[in-house]
């Protein structure tokens, strides 16, 4: 790659990030103490940002510095950047939320309506429980391999959980033995997302030196 087109890749990049992150020249130059003309230049292969910027604009898209360099596919490009994960962060934690405002509300209204107040908080293990499947649900939606772990491991200690308080309704808590069940449990979530760790790994191709060199050539 000569520096023309080294110059090309970055502009490429530089204009797609800013489009996708929905910002004008104006805007994306202010996040870099830079004028909107800098950015137009940097987008018309005029110019490359120095490395600090480079950079700082990495950290601003939620990207690393490598893929401000390197040339991708239109598949490629579809880099999910910071603000997309926090978008949709705020979407599971908004249905979590909701789910804990339902139980919030049925609390109030059992509480209101009837006398029977000794396990009407029970609904908020309920709801925590309903709450952490649906955080799977999403984490595996957007393929969030740490985010299924961490919740699929809450959700085995909610859902024993949910069974104690259920069997208290009827004078039955001296089942507390049953959350020893948690240990093989949380020994399978573990051993299943190694097995899905390693799957996802494996199906990476890796880069032989007789792929390198063509690269090297292209």
């Amino acid at each position: 790659m000569d520096l023309k087109e080294f110059k090309e890749v970055v502009a490429q990049n530089i204009y797609y990030l800013r489009s996708e992150n929905h910002l004008t020249q104006y805007e994306l130059g202010e996040k870099l103490n830079y004028s909107d003309k800098a950015i137009s230049k940097w987008e018309r292969a005029e110019g490359v940002p120095d490395a600090y910027t480079l950079t700082k604009m990495s950290e601003l898209f939620g990207v690393t510095v490598d893929y401000m360099l390197t040339p991708h596919s239109e598949q490629d490009k579809k880099v999910e950047t910071k603000p997309i994960k926090k978008v949709k962060r705020t979407i599971s934690n908004i249905v979590a939320a909701g789910i804990i405002a339902v139980a919030l509300l049925v609390f109030v209204i059992i509480a209101i309506l009837t006398d029977y107040t000794e396990f009407h908080w029970q609904v908020f293990v309920y709801a925590l429980t309903l709450a952490t499947i649906a955080k799977i649900v999403f984490a595996s939606v957007w393929d969030r391999a740490r985010g299924v772990f961490l919740f699929s491991s809450a959700l085995v200690w909610l859902l024993l959980a949910t069974v104690y308080v259920s069997l208290g309704t009827f004078g039955m808590w001296n089942l507390w033995i049953i959350f020893i069940l948690g240990i093989p449990l949380q020994i399978i979530v573990i051993l299943a997302f190694r097995i899905k760790i390693t799957i996802r790994f494996s199906k990476k191709p890796r880069k032989t030196k007789q792929t390198e060199n063509s690269d090297e050539n292209n």
